[in-house]
């Protein structure tokens, strides 16, 4: 499986969305030109109750966010969210659980430490396991 492509921009959107929400998690989308390509950010607000343990979108904006892939001709790459207090993020048990989109992968942003981490995963809901998988940053 060829590691996903994201520009730098997309990196430091997604680190810069994690800090200003902290101690609440973020969350967003990626849409992608193919399997592995990302073009777009989608930000969206983190709705659940209790967001300094999950995330939860915000349905409009992850409706808004899917009309405007399908506009552009993009497909949902990937899902991001952040783990503020994580060094080394890994999912959660609750991540696996709602893994919803089993085609897309999962980023998770780890604020817990010097350097914000990114780890990218590819998450079954259905067999209640996850894999790392490998990113690229392509500028």
């Amino acid at each position: 499986m060829a590691p996903i492509q994201l520009r730098r921009e997309h990196v430091e959107a997604m680190i810069a969305h994690a800090r200003e929400t902290a101690p609440a998690e973020c969350c967003g989308l990626i849409g992608g030109i193919s399997e592995t390509q990302a073009v777009t950010l989608y930000r969206l607000r983190n709705v659940t109750p209790n967001p300094e343990l999950g995330y939860e979108a915000a349905p409009e904006d992850l409706f808004a966010a899917q009309r405007q892939m399908r506009e552009r001709g993009e497909g949902l790459l990937a899902i991001y969210h952040s783990h503020p207090r994580a060094a080394n993020p890994n999912p959660s048990e609750t991540d696996v659980r709602l893994a919803y989109y089993p085609s897309a992968k999962y980023l998770i942003i780890g604020l817990g430490g010097e350097e914000a981490v990114i780890k990218a995963f590819s998450i079954s809901e259905r067999e209640h396991q996850w894999q790392q998988v490998e990113y690229q940053i392509a500028d």
